[in-house]
Order: C-alpha cells, then sequence, then structure tokens
C-alpha cells in the first residue's frame, strides 16, 4: 500500500503547480490584433469649445490648453471595451481621457464645466459658446458614464466565466492523482492547501484595500474641484462685493444730497402755497411738484438697489460656508487616505510573513518526502527480507 505513495505526492505537487499557472495566464489584449481599428472608430458625439487645464502647481488657476474653440468628441473604444473623450489641436492630443463610472460632470457656471480625470492627475475644464451646447455636453456625459459602468459590468462577469472555466479544466486530470495512495500523507498537503488559501486571501484583500485607495483618491480630486470651483466663485463674488460697497457709499452721498434737494422743495412748495397768489405761478408750482415726485421716485429706486446688494452680501457668506464645508470634507478624505495607506503597509507586511512562512512549510514537506521516501525504501528492503526468511 505505501510503495507508490512518494512518487504520487510528487506528481500530485506537479499537478498543483500546474494548476496554479493555468489560473495566473491571462489573455492578450485584442488592440494588438487590429492596430488600425482607431482609424476607422466614429465619434459618437462632438462640441466645440475652449479647453483649459487645472494649473498643476496651485490646483486654483485655470491653463488654456487650446488658443481656440477646438472639437472635443466622445469615442467608443471596441476593443479595450472603453469610452474616451478625445480633443486633437493640430498634431497635438489635448484630451485623452478614459470615462470612468466614478467621473462627474460639473457645471459651474452658465457656459463652462469641468471633470477630473485620477489617471492622468488634472482637472478639465470646458467653455462653450452657448448654455445650450453645455447642457447637450452635460447630459452625453451622463449618458456615456452610464454606458461606461454597464461595461465594465459585462466585462468583470465575462472575466469571472472565464476564470471558472479555466479552473474548471483542470479537473480532469488523471484517475491516479484522485486515488487512495494520496491519503498516505495528509498532514503535509493540508498545510500546503492552507498556505496557498491564505496567501490568496490576502492578496484579495490587498487588491480590495488598493481599489479602496483609489475610491479614495478620486473622491479627493472631486472634492478639489469642487474646491477649485467654490473659490473661484468666492473671488468673483468678493469683487463684485467690493464694487458694490464702493456704488453703496457713491450712492449714500447721492441720496443725502437728494434728500437735501427734496427737503428744500418741499420748503419752497410749502412757502408757495402759504403765500398764495402772491409768490410765483402755478406753472412754477407743477413744475416743483413734478421735480419732487421725480426725486422720490428716484430715492426708491436707490432703495431697493442697497437691498438687493444687500442680500448678494449674504449670498457671498453662504459661498463662504459652502467652501469651509468643502475643506473639511477634503480634509476628513485625506485622513481616510492616510488610514488605507495605513492598512495596506500593514497587509503588505503580513503577506511578506505569510509568504515566508509558506517557504519554511514548503521545505519542511520536502524534508518529510524525502524522509518518507527513505522509510518506504526501508519497509520495502524489510519487506524483501521477510520474503527471503519466510521461503527458507
Amino acid at each position: 500500500m505505501f510503495k507508490f505513495c512518494g512518487p504520487t505526492l510528487v506528481r500530485l505537487m506537479e499537478a498543483l503547480l500546474q494548476l496554479s499557472l493555468s489560473v495566473e495566464k491571462k489573455p492578450q489584449s485584442p488592440c494588438k490584433m487590429y492596430p488600425h481599428h482607431r482609424e476607422r472608430e466614429q465619434p459618437i458625439f462632438s462640441a466645440r469649445a475652449h479647453v483649459f487645464q487645472i494649473d498643476p502647481n496651485t490646483k486654483r488657476n485655470w491653463i488654456p490648453a487650446s488658443k481656440h474653440a477646438v472639437t472635443v468628441s466622445f469615442f467608443y473604444d471596441a476593443n479595450r471595451n472603453v469610452y474616451r473623450i478625445i480633443s486633437v489641436g493640430g498634431t497635438k492630443a489635448i484630451i485623452n481621457c478614459t470615462v470612468t463610472p466614478s467621473m462627474t460632470f460639473t457645471k459651474t457656471s452658465q457656459k463652462f464645466g469641468q471633470w477630473a480625470d485620477s489617471r492622468a492627475n488634472t482637472v478639465y475644464g470646458l467653455g462653450f459658446a452657448t448654455e445650450q451646447q453645455l447642457h447637450q455636453f452635460s447630459d452625453k456625459f451622463k449618458e456615456v458614464k452610464d454606458a461606461a459602468r454597464l461595461a465594465r459590468e459585462k466585462s468583470q462577469d465575462k472575466e469571472l466565466a472565464n476564470t471558472a472555466l479555466t479552473i474548471a479544466a483542470p479537473q480532469d486530470l488523471s484517475d491516479e492523482l484522485q486515488s487512495p495512495p494520496v491519503m498516505c500523507v495528509n498532514g503535509p498537503e493540508d498545510k500546503l492547501f492552507r498556505s496557498q488559501s491564505a496567501d490568496i486571501t490576502l492578496s484579495s484583500e490587498k487588491e480590495r484595500i488598493k481599489k479602496m485607495l483609489s475610491e479614495g483618491s478620486i473622491c479627493e480630486m472631486n472634492l478639489e474641484a469642487e474646491l477649485f470651483t467654490l473659490q473661484d466663485s468666492n473671488s468673483k463674488l468678493v469683487a463684485a462685493l467690493h464694487e458694490a460697497n464702493a456704488n453703496v457709499e457713491q450712492w449714500k452721498k447721492q441720496l443725502a444730497a437728494y434728500q437735501e434737494e427734496t427737503e428744500r422743495l418741499r420748503d419752497q412748495v410749502a412757502e408757495l402755497e402759504a403765500h398764495g397768489g402772491h409768490g410765483p405761478s402755478d406753472l412754477l408750482k407743477d413744475e416743483l411738484t413734478q421735480s419732487l415726485e421725480e426725486l422720490e421716485a428716484l430715492l426708491k429706486a436707490k432703495d431697493e438697489e442697497i437691498h438687493i446688494l444687500q442680500s448678494k452680501k449674504s449670498e457671498y457668506h453662504e459661498m463662504e460656508h459652502e467652501r469651509d464645508e468643502a475643506i473639511h470634507r477634503l480634509r476628513e478624505t485625506e485622513m481616510r487616505n492616510s488610514e488605507l495607506e495605513r492598512r495596506i503597509q500593514n497587509s503588505e507586511q503580513n503577506l511578506n510573513n505569510t509568504l515566508e512562512d509558506r517557504d519554511r512549510m514548503d521545505s519542511e514537506i520536502q524534508r518529510a518526502i524525502e524522509i518518507l521516501d527513505i522509510k518506504i525504501f526501508d519497509l520495502n528492503d524489510l519487506r524483501q527480507s521477510l520474503v527471503k526468511l519466510i521461503d527458507k
């Protein structure tokens, strides 16, 4: 019963090694088979706009990427099963962005919008000629983002199916691998399987944490883009507020002068009424009354303008509050990213420790196999000696 246990165990380990290699194989990208497929692609949607990029140094100012309006188009890459935003100025690619489900196109004004590209580590801005073009581009961006999400889900389902087929195929090994002699060395084999299972579990945990970190980086980029928008709006509101304050001071002086003129005219009217027919004519009285009404209407208009400026000032305070909230969310995201980085470092350390334990376990299994082979050889010699003694 123990005569074939050692070689069978070796063949079982070789089969397990082939199984792991077959699982790690990945299909080649089909893009190499069709190098000229991009030339035949047609844009899904195109629009003319001025292209800007965020300043990588200050992260606050916009840098023009094109001297004039260029064509910005959505493309579908059938080979890679992804959607792209591409804009070319002359012989230079201004935008080459892959649309992901986590991207968001934000309208910052009536004719301007922006989105963050975490892969390129930048923020793109588009300035359109009309508000309608901005709405059309925003709607198409949302449609393409949903399509990219569906394409990614289908691709993941296909990869899972292919992986399942690849894993299931090596199960058609010979019956010798499933024969009872395999059970003779149960302890070391169980250690090997447990080591591989722990390795796979740690690898999947590491990939999951890396994915969480990338999502946190994308969220941080979106918050930075929102912060840039708020800062831009804040600077505009500050300039408008300073201008309004200057106008308010000027209008207050004019208002005081108008009030003095109104009081003077009222005194003249009262004086004319007191003197009766001894003063100026009724025509002059009518002119004074009309001038008084015009001044009162002008005073009312100035009061309304002052109320409007005060309401704008309250909007400025609201924008400051929103900016503070965005800064607070950005800091929280940075703290979460730091925590994720710490967890990744711990996972990598645990993975390295597990790999070292697996190497030690492999060496122990190898020594156990060698000892078993020697014991089996000794038992075989002993059996042959006993047979010879019995025959004598």
